[in-house]
């Protein structure tokens, strides 16, 4: 039986975004997982480093479902690089998403970021893409959460 296609529809390409288009493209991939795999319980983090003046300088973004923690940003500014900030900043991330009863903890970072230094936190590559940028790495990290993480994990 030969169908027609639909034609009751067009394609916009755009090279701008707004987080409305994201969210109503994003509403019906959202309603199939949770038809497949349950409610993620999709919840936002933020921990923001803030200067004396209480402006935001730098800190950590993601969010937690399906019992893993995505960090989306991590952010330390230069001049507080070496104290140990990024690591108390994975700490508090990794204390909270067990308190939000993750397993997990999962992220990206490129070549000339920080692989090293998440390695030294106890996580391991599970994938890379290459050439991403070009003549770079793109690694994909995760690690696995204790129910009681230690401050210097």
């Amino acid at each position: 039986m030969d169908h027609e296609p639909d034609m009751n529809f067009s394609f916009h390409l755009s090279d701008t975004t707004s987080d409305e288009t994201r969210n109503l493209i994003l509403a019906p991939l959202v309603q199939y997982n949770a038809s497949q795999a349950g409610p993620s319980g999709s919840r936002g983090l933020a921990i923001e480093i803030r200067d004396i003046s209480g402006a935001t300088i730098g800190g950590l973004w993601g969010n937690s479902g399906y019992d893993w923690l995505f960090v989306h940003l991590l952010v330390v500014p230069e001049s507080l690089r070496g104290q140990g900030v990024g690591r108390q900043l994975m700490s508090l991330a990794e204390s909270e998403a067990v308190s939000r009863g993750c397993h997990g903890v999962w992220l990206d970072t490129f070549e000339f970021q920080a692989r090293s230094f998440y390695e030294r936190l106890g996580y391991e590559c599970f994938g890379q893409l290459g050439n991403y940028p070009k003549g770079f790495s793109r690694f994909f990290m995760k690690k696995v959460l204790s129910r009681s993480p230690t401050a210097g994990n």
